[in-house]
């Protein structure tokens, strides 16, 4: 049986992935009093006098909603929230297993950025966070910008930022290993989606200087008729020579290349005109630009995928249950660039001196160190950054 049939049938087997249960015992009288009415009453009114008692005597201060409206759904599209359902199921458990963040699934019907917001919203009470989840592009970027205007706590869009998280990670690592400077790296990103435009201002953010980005018409440039304002913004502050064409022109002299796009759109030739001890960082699910084997042999220096069954996975499970359980930890009411560059470099150093190497610049998803060093790094910087609401406890 293949993995998909597989997953099928236990997708069968389970008849979803969550269960929600009780804390308390229910067993009698007094207990029901206590638990429900008459005695309820009381905190109740007590969040009524005092809403922020809500993080006291709910479980919102660990709970995250995991919000989708199906149209960019892992590497399906535009499917609908229904048939998303099992991802953000899996979401939600990946949050649980990794984090010990509570999380539920919501599906939101609505492909109008407006309505999805007011929705999302008009909910926003009932939780310490929402991570956004699998949003087309360019609307992911019009409702996280707007959402984040209208609710008091973090929104994370993590196909966006989880990702830019991660390869920010790697990149840091990498560059550690091969001796090159962050300021010194030439760059290319192939695809110009959610995670690419995030991984670019990321990099930007933490001091790369030359970014040349690609969509499926070739280099974006300065003047293109762009998807979306947030590429436009990007087309300003990248591919300062103004250099036209494709990825093969971009590649030449390149010391990174980062594939948020299609398979095997890379060739052993690109690699090969690349400047030396290349990283190649091939995302693309299942199948990457250019499989490691063929990268390697064509000179590339470390090779990263999306893939579990190739070193260095860039994984976004590395990311998110880490940056909410240490956001929530402290109450933040955003997750800001200072929160996610404490991520990144949290997440990097999880790797020791001695494990670094070309096969291991990123840890391993399974490392347990991981969600906590990256919520200590991540509830320390809201602090610093003024969105924390209360001190951590660690």
């Amino acid at each position: 049986m293949d993995i998909m049939e597989k997953a099928l049938a236990a997708h069968q087997e389970w008849g979803g992935k969550l269960d929600i249960r009780s804390k308390v015992a229910i067993k009698d009288k007094d207990a029901l009093s206590v638990a429900y009415t008459p005695g309820v009453a009381r905190p109740c009114l007590e969040i009524q006098k005092n809403p922020s008692l809500s993080y006291d005597l709910t479980g919102r201060a660990n709970l995250v909603a995991v919000i989708t409206d199906g149209t960019a759904v892992l590497g399906l599209g535009d499917i609908g929230p229904l048939a998303a359902m099992p991802v953000m199921e899996g979401k939600c458990a990946l949050f649980s297993e990794f984090g010990g963040v509570q999380a539920i699934p919501l599906c939101v019907d609505s492909k109008d950025p407006d309505e999805f917001c007011k929705t999302v919203a008009l909910i926003a009470g009932s939780f310490g966070g929402i991570n956004l989840e699998d949003i087309s592009a360019p609307r992911c970027f019009e409702i996280e910008r707007k959402l984040k205007t209208m609710v008091d706590i973090p929104v994370f869009h993590d196909d966006q930022h989880g990702t830019a998280v991660v390869a920010s990670a790697a990149i840091m690592n990498a560059s550690k290993l091969a001796g090159k400077e962050i300021g010194n790296l030439k760059v290319v990103i192939n695809g110009a989606g959610a995670a690419g435009v995030a991984i670019a201002e990321m990099l930007l953010s933490i001091g790369v200087n030359d970014i040349m980005m690609l969509n499926s018409k070739g280099i974006v440039c300065e003047g293109d008729k762009l998807s979306s304002e947030a590429l436009t913004s990007l087309s300003k502050r990248t591919n300062k020579n103004h250099i036209h064409g494709g990825l093969a022109d971009a590649m030449k002299g390149a010391d990174v290349f980062i594939g948020v796009s299609k398979p095997n759109l890379v060739t052993p030739e690109m690699v090969k005109s690349m400047n030396d001890k290349p990283f190649i960082f091939a995302m693309a699910n299942p199948t990457p630009e250019i499989m490691p084997d063929l990268a390697k042999e064509a000179g590339a220096f470390v090779v990263g995928t999306g893939r579990s069954d190739f070193p260095n996975q860039i994984n976004n499970v590395l990311a998110f249950p880490g940056i909410f359980k240490g956001a929530l930890s402290v109450r933040a009411s955003d997750i800001t660039e200072g929160m996610k560059h404490a991520a990144a470099k949290a997440i990097a150093g999880c790797v020791f001196e001695a494990e670094l190497s070309p096969d291991c610049v990123i840890p391993n998803p399974f490392d347990p160190q991981v969600a906590q060093a990256v919520a200590e790094a991540v509830a320390e910087a809201a602090i610093k950054d003024g969105v924390a609401r209360i001190c951590s406890e660690k």
